[in-house]
């Protein structure tokens, strides 16, 4: 069964590439997943993944953007595995293509930081994002999990950067934590997530979080009433069980038609009827209906009677 974090992307991935967008996406693609490998003093640049259409995406974009077809090979991960493993592999043109994403400077080395024409676009932005989430991202299922959506990024830099792009332009109140292995932007708030989805372009995944998250805030709000309702009447019952008890006792001792009209008739009614709140008491009983204040003033009597009696 597949999760809903592989149906969000299994959308993203469907979607169209722009050109003028292409570079962006792959940018974050070839930043968090790529691997640079040095062959008879020859470049090549290797993306793995187990999803065949993470795969194409990242073929596609790299045709778009630079025009040329890198190798697609695809072998099985393990003999115990039933995955195959898509390797996309760069050949030709790798540090140009690498110095022109910004991803690989001749004098630095690895650019971990996200370039600044990305960083000030809020296009690019968008593009980066979807390529992050492709590369390194997850949600949890609204309909059985807490909210959650993260982007996990193996530099402090990158991830920080991620932080701020998601926040300049989206007000996602994105925030980043430390892993063992690395690093997470993540959100929290189930708004902010559908926001996210719905930047990325995952429009239909985002009509369905939206959907799920409605159903299990009223749910939520069911369980909420439901709980209360049990405790008003376990508090109601507790209540009528001290209050017969108090009755009892005085029926035992002096006797009910000892008592002044008004408080035996609502001793009485009271014993017949223990399960009523002081609302509805007030409401049936016989020289009724009175108020709930005065229902609690006859109460109040018969329960300082009955302790007069245990002195």
């Amino acid at each position: 069964m597949a999760s809903y974090a592989s149906d969000v992307k299994k959308e993203l991935t469907s979607l169209e590439v722009h050109p003028e967008h292409a570079k962006a996406e792959l940018a974050a693609f070839l930043r968090m997943n790529g691997v640079l490998n040095l062959h008879d003093h020859q470049f090549s640049l290797d993306i793995t993944t187990e999803n065949p259409a993470i795969a194409r995406r990242i073929f596609t974009l790299i045709k778009v953007a630079f025009g040329v077809e890198p190798l697609l090979i695809v072998s099985r991960k393990m003999k115990l595995k039933k995955n195959n493993q898509y390797l996309v592999r760069l050949q030709n043109n790798v540090q140009e293509i690498m110095r022109k994403l910004q991803i690989w400077d001749p004098e630095k080395g690895l650019v971990t930081r996200i370039p600044e024409r990305i960083m000030n676009s809020e296009e690019g932005a968008m593009s980066y994002l979807r390529g992050a989430f492709l590369a390194g991202g997850s949600v949890n299922n609204p309909e059985t999990s807490r909210y959650h959506l993260e982007i996990y990024s193996t530099y402090e830099d990158h991830n920080e950067d991620l932080k701020d792009l998601m926040n300049k332009y989206f007000h996602l109140n994105a925030k980043t934590t430390k892993r063992r292995s690395g690093y997470i932007a993540y959100l929290k708030e189930a708004e902010k997530i559908g926001d996210f989805l719905h930047i990325v372009g995952a429009l239909n995944a985002m009509l369905a979080f939206e959907d799920l998250r409605i159903i299990r805030d009223m749910r939520n709000s069911v369980n909420r009433l439901v709980n209360c309702d049990t405790a008003n009447m376990k508090k109601t019952a507790s209540a009528s069980a001290k209050q017969i008890e108090d009755i009892q006792l005085i029926d035992k001792e002096v006797g009910l038609d000892k008592l002044p009209e008004k408080l035996e008739g609502l001793a009485r009614f009271r014993l017949k009827h223990p399960e009523l709140s002081l609302k509805e008491l007030a409401a049936q009983v016989p020289d009724g209906p009175i108020s709930k204040s005065g229902v609690n003033h006859r109460l109040k009597k018969l329960k300082e009677m009955a302790e007069k009696l245990r002195v």
